[in-house]
């Protein structure tokens, strides 16, 4: 059957990784694979993963530092670990 559908960007996002991921498989093929496997998770009770969120912590600033030489700030980084 044809139909025509809009994908949100992430959902295009998907079925094009899941292209890349089966060698040669083509959307139609990629989105019905997609589709086929939400249906039967949803139907054994499978509940879909919950969003990954990060929560920020403030790691302080310090002064000394050069924040804008991180080559420099690794390698006294590095010095310290191993003196």
């Amino acid at each position: 059957m044809r139909t025509t559908v809009t994908l949100d960007d992430d959902v295009l996002l998907t079925v094009k990784e899941e292209m890349r991921k089966g060698e040669g498989k083509t959307f139609k093929e990629a989105l019905n694979g997609l589709v086929r496997r939400a249906r039967y998770a949803s139907e054994n009770g499978a509940e879909p993963p919950k969003p990954f969120k990060v929560r920020a912590k403030s790691l302080g600033v310090y002064p000394h530092l050069n924040y804008d030489k991180t080559s420099k700030l690794l390698e006294m980084l590095d010095e310290a670990e191993y003196k």
